[in-house]
């Protein structure tokens, strides 16, 4: 499984909450390689599932399937939230 957080110029903000995807991971107890990327490189086949903020997920070229949108970048119980129902979904 591999997990890549996106942003518009895969820096900060992306790193950010890469570092939020792999604290709430290990809580899920659920291993996956994370990497942060920008907004272009966001292709289907680059990972399983990207992680974007509302206002680029309408800009990413991706099916619905492979993203987990967040309203907020810096809300890591949204993001476990999120994450949560994710996996959840992909057990039945």
């Amino acid at each position: 499984m591999k997990i890549m957080a996106i942003c518009g110029s895969g820096l900060g903000s992306s790193f950010m909450v890469e570092m939020n995807i792999k604290k709430v991971l290990k809580k899920l107890n659920i291993e996956a390689e994370v990497e942060h990327s920008d907004l272009s490189s966001a292709t289907p086949d680059a990972a399983d599932v990207f992680v974007m903020a509302k206002d680029i997920a309408a800009s990413a070229r991706l099916p619905d399937s492979q993203l987990v949108v967040i309203n907020n970048i810096i809300d890591i119980n949204e993001l476990e939230n999120k994450l949560s129902a994710y996996f959840a979904g992909r057990q039945s």
